[in-house]
């Protein structure tokens, strides 16, 4: 069973923990219960057997009895310890399990047989297992049905052990590579705003790596998934920017596909992250519970950004995914202009694709609630002068003079609104001077205007 361990890392989205079991854990509980064999082969629960428990890599001895359901638990033993549980009780021959571990959630089942009714030392136990004795202390009364029963709960428990040694250890290798997939992502993060792309890259590769690492452990980790999401999507940025840029037309090629590769990576992750943490189940704990809410919301966040570029960048068939990913980031955000930017990034998204239906009708909704955003101006403008476009090619004049007509009512509105220094500013002017010269179309003032239709 995974247990948790917070690890945080701030990279200007939220926090992000992971999940991992770690042997840092201070106790753990012990239980069994313990089965009378009587003569006539029924048998009943050992009421008031005498249960002792030997730590062997330390010294140690926790003794009790088991209750009328011959149930016996040991609460808060050291986890890390190793143990032998010892049974004994009256008329009954006395056994012994081997290699117990505290804290592994496993209910031992103990049997007795009809015998003697002394009890074992552990020195008693240490010499039968030198001589090569299973776990019983002495076999009289053992019937071979007996022997094969204990010989499986036997066999079960040592691989109950294996696992959790192997769950240990993957654990282990998982808190490690996050830690130091963290620490290389944080410092791309630091090589990028330095403008250090080429750092950077090397950088975020480390980071994956470790990451990778990490994964190979337990490819079911959602914090090491996210922020190997984060580290692509990093990556893939300035492969990107230092591509577009390049005069080497074989290099531009070359660091575009490899950019696009890691976008892929990224959205997979991000995806496979989320996918993870929608199956777990909702914790009691109020800390566990904001654990769980803080990855989530980091997920959130580099998912929806991971499909933007994905969508943009490499696959344009895909804009439904992406824009599924921004509303269920935008269902748990609460930060007012977060939200208002990750409706504009979803809205351009679309736009970019040409999927411009889906994006007007996003654009339509941040304009009912901010009216003069001139970015969802410029936009609607751009749409609706396409729609125009298209209506004309189908020689629809009137619908495409209707068209032209909204469309330089947006333009209009956004040279009026947006700053002297807004990219589009220029060519939105331009637009506007084609419309009057070739469709005899002006921007009308906006009084004149019918109010916009709510979504």
């Amino acid at each position: 069973m995974r247990r948790s361990i917070i690890f945080s890392l701030i990279i200007g989205l939220g926090v992000l923990t992971c999940g991992a079991l770690t042997a840092s854990a201070q106790t753990g509980q012990l239980r069994g219960h313990v089965i009378l064999k009587q003569a006539d082969g029924t048998t009943a629960k050992a009421v008031d057997a005498v249960v002792e428990v030997f730590r062997v890599d330390l010294p140690g001895k926790y003794p009790t009895k088991t209750n009328k359901n011959g149930e016996f638990v040991f609460a808060g033993l050291p986890y890390i310890g190793t143990y032998i549980i010892a049974v004994s009780m009256p008329n009954a021959s006395p056994t012994y399990q081997p290699n117990v571990k505290a804290g592994r959630e496993v209910d031992y089942e103990i049997i007795l047989s009809p015998g003697d009714g002394r009890r074992l030392t552990l020195e008693d136990i240490k010499k039968n297992q030198a001589a090569g004795g299973g776990s019983v202390g002495s076999s009289s009364g053992e019937s071979a049905a007996d022997k094969a029963k204990r010989e499986e709960l036997e066999k079960k428990n040592a691989e109950i052990l294996a696992s959790n040694k192997k769950a240990e250890e993957s654990n282990k290798i998982v808190g490690e590579t996050f830690k130091a997939g963290n620490t290389a992502l944080m410092a791309g993060n630091e090589a990028d705003k330095a403008d250090k792309k080429e750092e950077a890259i090397k950088l975020y590769g480390e980071a994956l790596q470790q990451y990778d690492t990490g994964l190979a452990a337990d490819p079911e980790q959602p914090a090491l998934l996210t922020n190997k999401a984060a580290a692509l999507k990093a990556r893939g940025v300035d492969r990107f920017n230092i591509a577009v840029v390049s005069k080497d037309d074989a290099a531009k090629a070359a660091g575009i596909e490899s950019a696009k590769a890691d976008f892929k990576g990224s959205a997979e992750a991000a995806n496979k992250a989320f996918d993870l943490l929608k199956k777990e189940t909702p914790a009691a704990d109020p800390v566990e519970q904001r654990r769980q809410a803080s990855n989530k919301y980091a997920a959130l966040v580099v998912r929806a950004e991971a499909m933007r570029l994905f969508v943009t960048k490499t696959d344009p068939t895909q804009a439904d995914a992406g824009a599924a990913a921004f509303q269920d980031y935008l269902a748990v955000e609460t930060d007012p202009a977060k939200k208002t930017k990750a409706q504009l990034d979803l809205a351009q998204m679309l736009f970019d694709v040409n999927a411009y239906d889906k994006a007007k009708a996003e654009y339509e909704k941040i304009l009912a609630e901010k009216p003069d955003d001139p970015d969802a101006l410029a936009n609607m403008g751009l749409i609706l002068f396409n729609y125009g476009a298209a209506k004309e090619q189908e020689g629809k004049k009137d619908e495409a003079k209707a068209m032209y007509q909204q469309a330089a009512n947006y333009l209009g509105q956004f040279v009026e609104k947006a700053p002297d220094t807004h990219k589009f500013k220029a060519d939105a002017k331009a637009v506007l001077a084609e419309l009057k010269n070739q469709q005899n179309v002006q921007a009308e003032k906006p009084s004149t205007r019918p109010p916009r239709k709510r979504p």
